[in-house]
């Protein structure tokens, strides 16, 4: 029998590339699948913390294991920006990719240096757990922003990232070589592992 757990998510990208990442062995609920249609605070300055406050919310309230993540690019010369900002990078919008894109790639026009990585931070609670635990999963990639957009694949900031290893876009890569490599594929895997040895 499937375990079944909530991805305090509603985003259609993250929760097929979550799902095919963990394969059979689970049924990955949506926000919509158990009726939480609010928004979930991401009060933090930090991704563990954000992460962690997103998993607090739904499991208060709903009592079913769930897991949370927060995602941010980190890009050096910019002293780690956009990173825990990412989604809301540019002024005044709400997961904007392409203001978000143009914002970075502006920030880093005539810049050497464009050595970023991505960080995925997922916190897990558990029902039978000591109350308030949290396990924490974290997944990095490395890479480079690149100076112009390239690719139709992915979302987010994936056509102006390329990461270490490859001379494409994880927008040019495609999903199933992403959902290798992935900072969300190794934070994934990790947390795969733990609940398939639960």
């Amino acid at each position: 029998m499937k375990k079944e757990i909530v991805f305090a998510t509603n985003n259609e990208h993250k929760l097929s590339e979550i799902r095919s990442i963990l394969g059979e062995e689970f049924e990955v609920k949506s926000l919509n699948d158990i009726g939480c249609h609010e928004e979930i605070p991401e009060d933090f300055d930090t991704l563990e913390d954000n992460a962690a406050q997103k998993a607090h919310y739904i499991f208060d309230k709903y009592h079913v294991d769930c897991f949370a993540d927060d995602t941010g690019l980190e890009v050096e010369a910019l002293n780690g920006e956009p990173g825990v900002h990412s989604a809301r990078y540019a002024e005044g919008t709400d997961h904007d990719s392409e203001a978000n894109m143009d914002k970075l790639l502006q920030k880093l026009d005539g810049q050497e240096n464009r050595n970023a990585r991505f960080r995925t931070v997922i916190a897990l609670i558990q029902k039978g757990e000591p109350e308030a635990k949290v396990s924490l999963f974290q997944g990095t990639v490395y890479g480079v922003i690149t100076k112009e957009k390239s690719g139709a694949e992915g979302f987010g900031y994936d056509p102006i990232f390329q990461p270490d290893g490859y001379d494409q876009t994880f927008a040019e890569l495609g999903n199933d070589i992403k959902n290798n490599i992935s900072h969300r594929a190794h934070a994934v895997s990790k947390l795969a592992e733990f609940l398939l040895n639960a």
